[in-house]
Order: structure tokens, then sequence, then C-alpha cells
């Protein structure tokens, strides 16, 4: 069934927490893990605070439902005298997928950026996610760098 309604692109609200949760969930199940409820009230507060170095989330509604998730934070960084955003989750429901809403949603996060006066933006996807890296090629440089995690 096509969609019937554009997405729109806006911030996380209060009201959305359960679908909210259902998105997230599938986000952590891609990536085969999972968190306690603790982590899930702890993310959504700090999603909708607003305090400085938190968490901020938008979303991707369409049909009253929603479809797509980003979290983002800026952050301080040793190299440069203004914040960098990191992306630390993305996310579009299987059946939105190829229609361009992660591209928006990235977008929306550049513009958050660019609001900020923040101009490097950057996040990490596993190597064998073929699909999300097609369109991050497209719209960012891959770095050289590689992580390494404790």
């Amino acid at each position: 069934m096509t969609p019937s309604i554009e997405p729109i692109i806006r911030p996380l609200r209060r009201s959305d927490e359960a679908e909210w949760r259902r998105l997230w969930t599938g986000y952590l199940i891609f990536y085969e893990t999972s968190l306690p409820e603790e982590v899930y009230r702890s993310s959504f507060e700090r999603l909708l605070s607003g305090k400085e170095h938190e968490f901020r989330g938008l979303v991707a509604e369409a049909d009253g439902k929603l479809v797509g998730l980003g979290h983002y934070l800026f952050h301080r960084h040793g190299w440069r005298i203004e914040n960098v955003c990191y992306l630390q989750d993305l996310f579009v429901d299987p059946d939105r997928r190829g229609t361009g809403l992660g591209r928006r949603l990235i977008e929306a996060v550049y513009d958050a950026a660019d609001a900020e006066g923040v101009s490097r933006v950057y996040w990490l996807t596993q190597e064998h996610n073929h699909t999300a890296r097609a369109l991050y090629d497209r719209i960012a440089h891959k770095s050289d760098f590689i992580q390494y995690i404790r």
C-alpha cells in the first residue's frame, strides 16, 4: 500500500513515547541487541530534556504514525572551538525504506547543526549495513578511522 501522506520531520514529543518505543525497539533488533526498561525511560527523558549536552530527538510522522527516528547530540571536540554533532541513532520503518526518509532525517540533523553553528556531523554504522551505507556514501564522506571500544 502506498503511503497517503508525505512524512513530516519534527521534534520528538512526550505524546510520541509509545510509537518511539516501537521504532527504537526495531532499531535495537536490527543491531541484534536489547536494553533494559530503565534505559528506555532514561533515554526518552533525555531526548526531551532540551539540556545543552543531552540527546535530541527527531521523528518522521505520516498518517498519524511515527515512521522514523533520529537521535543526535552536540558535544565539545578537542580539535575545534565549536561543538560537533553526533548522530547516534537513525531508523526508518522497513516498509518506508527506499523512500528518501532516511536522507530527510539526516538532512534535518544537518539543519539543526547548521542552526547551532556546527559544521561537523558524524555517525557510525556497521560495515555490513550495505543498504544504509549506499545512502551515507551519497550524503557524507567516509572516514578512514576505525572505532575501538573498551
